[in-house]
C-alpha cells in the first residue's frame, strides 16, 4: 500500500480520467533566454517578449517553471507579455533575487495529454532556442490553430 507521500507523488505525475492515463508533458520551452532586466518592487512574475510567447503558445498568466544556467536556481511563477519584438527577459519580484541580468534561463510551461494522443505522434512541443540576444537561433516554431492549443491544454 502507496503512502500518503508516495500516492500525492502518484497523482502529480498522471491523472486517471475514464480508465485513460494522462502525461504531464512540456508544452513550451524558450532554451536558453537571456534575461535583460530584473525590478524586484514588482508585484511578480517573469516577463517575456510578446512574440516569443506567441512562437511557443505561452499565454499571459500562466504557469512556468524556470531553470537558471549560471546559478541553478529552479522557481515557479508566471508569464506576463513584454512588448512585441523587445526580446525583454524580466525577473520580476522575489524572482529578481534568483538571476541577474545576463544569466541564461530555460523558460519551461507543461500540459496534460492523453496516453493516446503522445503515443500518436500528435502532440509536439514547441521549442524555441534562442541567442544571447533572444533572437531565435533557429526557424520559428509554426503557429499553431486554437484547435491545437485547445489539444495541448485539454
Amino acid at each position: 500500500m502507496a503512502s500518503g507521500t508516495e500516492t500525492m507523488a502518484m497523482v502529480s505525475v498522471c491523472n486517471r480520467r475514464d480508465d485513460r492515463m494522462n502525461i504531464v508533458m512540456l508544452k513550451s520551452k524558450l532554451h536558453q533566454a537571456c534575461v535583460t532586466d530584473s525590478d524586484i518592487a514588482y508585484e511578480g512574475s517573469f516577463g517575456i517578449d510578446g512574440e516569443l510567447m506567441q512562437a511557443v503558445g505561452l499565454v499571459s498568466y500562466e504557469k512556468i517553471l524556470i531553470s537558471n544556467i549560471n546559478n541553478g536556481q529552479r522557481f515557479e511563477t508566471y508569464a506576463i507579455a513584454e512588448p512585441s519584438g523587445s526580446r525583454r527577459m524580466v525577473l520580476n519580484g522575489a524572482a529578481a533575487r534568483l538571476g541577474a541580468a545576463g544569466d541564461r534561463v530555460i523558460i519551461m510551461a507543461f500540459c496534460s495529454v492523453d496516453e493516446a494522443e503522445v503515443h500518436s505522434g500528435r502532440f509536439r512541443s514547441r521549442v524555441l532556442r534562442l541567442d544571447e540576444h533572444n533572437e531565435p537561433a533557429g526557424p520559428m516554431p509554426v503557429a499553431t490553430s486554437e484547435q491545437d492549443v485547445a489539444m495541448m491544454v485539454d
